[in-house]
């Protein structure tokens, strides 16, 4: 099964200027951990949750005018404020890793857990073509495994 079964066809993207407080708002509201960011139809970063949040852990310089593992979490908190109000320019990742419509899901979902990340773009000579995420290639194995098989049932859910 190809990438391009599976992917996201017409992700959310954002732009470089777009005001980030915009793009964290579209993560909580929609739950998405990453937007690829495009200037035109070219792909010039991605950022993802993580981006925001390194804003606001201490830099290796305060960890250790403040002793290692101390810190005023709650002021950095206060932080997010200031992250906020930056652009996706300020802090989006510009060397993205990207997969290909015609690599096998699998293959794709290597890349994904190598790295570390939930969800990924999928280029075609630098094009943006969708999105996948390891919870669509999990729902594609499911399905051509289990949910196909009439005699292979899911559990049933109970109710807690």
């Amino acid at each position: 099964m190809q990438v391009k079964e599976i992917m996201t066809n017409a992700p959310r993207t954002v732009t470089p200027d777009t005001d980030l407080l915009e793009v964290v708002s579209l993560m909580c509201l929609y739950r998405y951990s990453g937007l690829p960011v495009m200037d035109g139809e070219k792909m010039v970063g991605f950022i993802a949750e993580k981006d925001v949040f390194h804003r606001l852990f201490p830099t290796l310089e305060d960890m250790m005018a403040d002793g290692l593992g101390a810190g005023d979490y709650s002021g950095m908190m206060g932080k997010y404020k200031d992250v906020v109000n930056l652009k996706v320019a300020d802090l989006m990742a510009t060397d993205v890793i990207t997969v290909s419509p015609e690599q096998h899901i699998l293959q794709a979902a290597t890349t994904m857990v190598r790295h570390k990340f939930r969800r990924i773009p999928v280029a075609e000579a630098g094009v943006l073509k969708g999105m996948l995420s390891l919870g669509d290639v999990h729902k594609a194995i499911f399905q051509a495994n289990i949910a196909s098989n009439n005699s292979v049932k899911p559990p049933v859910a109970v109710g807690m």
